[in-house]
């Protein structure tokens, strides 16, 4: 099984098995099997480790991947937070950030519904 990035490839199509990557999606990991000179459509497991090594070099030098491009995101959304603005309050609060309805439908966002009792008279 190929290792790239510290994640364990399966052994699908190599345009697709870039994909487990987070941070490759696959337009990248088309662009990736150009620049290897790679044939999207071969297996992982019938690929010799030079060829391997050069998709590692590749994915290591030209994309943020992993851990480095999940560390970005998080710093990106905690300026967010840090300079309250409405993306950042929204964040926060944890609602939708992208003017989506909130009334009914959020529920991804917004979590497990909070039943409030009715008003006893």
């Amino acid at each position: 099984m190929a290792r790239i990035a510290g994640i364990d490839l399966p052994n699908k199509h190599v345009n697709i098995a870039l994909t487990y990557i987070f941070g490759i999606g696959r337009s990248s990991a088309d662009e990736i099997c150009v620049k290897a000179g790679i044939d999207p459509l071969r297996l992982i497991n019938d690929l010799s480790p030079e060829e391997l090594n050069e998709l590692r070099q590749l994915i290591e030098n030209d994309y943020k991947v992993e851990g480095r491009l999940r560390t970005e995101i998080a710093l990106n959304i905690k300026r967010l937070m840090d300079i309250g603005c409405y993306r950042g309050l929204r964040h926060r609060k944890g609602l939708p950030l992208r003017g989506q309805r909130t009334r009914t439908n959020a529920r991804t966002r917004k979590g497990k519904k909070k039943t409030v009792a009715g008003k006893k008279k």
